[in-house]
């Protein structure tokens, strides 16, 4: 069966998204706002679900059409084929959102969405009472946007940004899809030194471990979709014994973070330990001034803070000076950071040699991109 996926993604990072869409080798790769659509197969919602390091989650599209009435809305949602993925005892609830459409009220579209599947249903399975709904979950979302309906079902359950390594976290954890992103959009590979001097909870470290690795992000954790009806459990199979034949656990890493308090330290190693990089990657307690070292053509990634905060600004500009101080001598390097602090170039002392708009949730950030020296070419 060929089926239409929508991998959403976090304002961005949408191109990123699509050039693992893309890696992965499905069709008809369409990028929209937060949104790439693509098809395949029902084996393409495993492998969506254990590859995308940086999508948010991967939904099934059902319908989509026009509506400004709530009986066009009912009667198009019921003519479609909810039953062809959603069997007699599935759980199904509706959550919806709607922007700049007539039909406003997200409230009364979800009580009509939920209706009309119901009928359908009943036409199809034959019944003329409720469902039990003690089965498997099919999350159903109604999405219009300028009065498009996107009906779609959610594959993933929770969030693909749980990998299942991170019990414990920080106060202001950085996602790991996001931080897959950043590691995604330098030039840093899995030959070359890797350091997070603001590693927090070690999500940085261990995202570049795994794609190092080459390790599916989704391995150590469970799909809605793995317990659907329609999708056979052979497929999942098929994609899990195919992500551990890509893993590359032979390759060797040089990957390190470090952070002021050391109780993020022993977070970290808590983490990467969970995550099997337990042996691979060094984490040390140390503040930014104390950094050194003699190897050359490494790679710095970090989400520093921001001074957000009240009381922190004067402290962060210094910080800032510092790295600065800290990271000109090691001109091999290459520096990537993070930050929603729009005086960091200068106070960083030099101008990035490339400057990227994110989202780090819903604060607005750049991510200023500095390139070390090419390493001479070999003879």
């Amino acid at each position: 069966m060929n089926l239409t996926y929508i991998a959403t993604a976090a304002m961005g990072l949408e191109s990123i998204v699509a050039q693992e869409v893309r890696d992965l080798g499905f069709e008809d790769v369409r990028v929209d706002n937060g949104k790439i659509f693509f098809s395949g197969d029902e084996s393409a919602l495993c492998r969506a679900n254990l590859w995308l390091r940086t999508a948010d989650r991967v939904k099934l599209v059902v319908g989509e059409f026009k509506a400004e009435t709530f009986d066009e809305l009912f009667e198009q949602t019921k003519a479609l084929p909810w039953s062809d993925f959603i069997p007699e005892n599935g759980e199904f609830p509706v959550i919806g959102k709607s922007v700049k459409s007539t039909l406003y009220s997200v409230p009364d579209c979800q009580a009509i969405v939920k209706k009309a599947v119901v009928d359908q249903m009943k036409t199809a399975y034959n019944r003329e009472t409720w469902f039990p709904e003690d089965g498997a979950l099919y999350r159903i979302e109604v999405a219009i946007l300028k009065d498009k309906v996107t009906l779609t079902l959610d594959t993933s359950g929770t969030g693909l940004h749980k990998r299942g390594y991170r019990a414990l976290h920080s106060e202001a954890p950085l996602k790991e899809t996001m931080a897959s992103a950043l590691i995604k959009l330098t030039n840093w590979t899995p030959d070359k030194p890797f350091v997070d001097p603001f590693c927090g909870s070690g999500t940085i470290p261990i995202e570049a471990a795994m794609i190092g690795q080459n390790i599916a992000p989704g391995l150590n954790r469970e799909f809605a979709s793995e317990k659907w009806d329609f999708v056979d459990k052979k497929l999942w199979y098929r994609a899990v014994e195919e992500a551990h034949d890509l893993a590359n656990y032979d390759q060797k890493l040089d990957i390190q973070g470090s952070d002021i308090d050391h109780k993020m330290i022993d977070l970290s190693i808590n983490n990467a330990s969970e995550a099997g990089f337990g042996d691979l990657i060094t984490f040390k307690q140390m503040q930014i001034n104390d950094f050194t070292t003699r190897k050359e053509y490494g790679c710095i990634i970090s989400n520093p803070p921001y001074g957000e905060r009240l009381g922190e600004k004067e402290e962060v500009m210094q910080l800032y000076k510092t790295m600065g101080e800290v990271f000109r001598p090691h001109d091999t390097w290459s520096v990537y950071v993070i930050t929603s602090n729009e005086q960091f170039e200068q106070l960083y002392g030099r101008q990035a040699t490339k400057k990227r708009k994110l989202y780090n949730g819903h604060i607005k950030c750049d991510y200023y991109q500095y390139f070390g020296k090419r390493p001479p070419r070999k003879s």
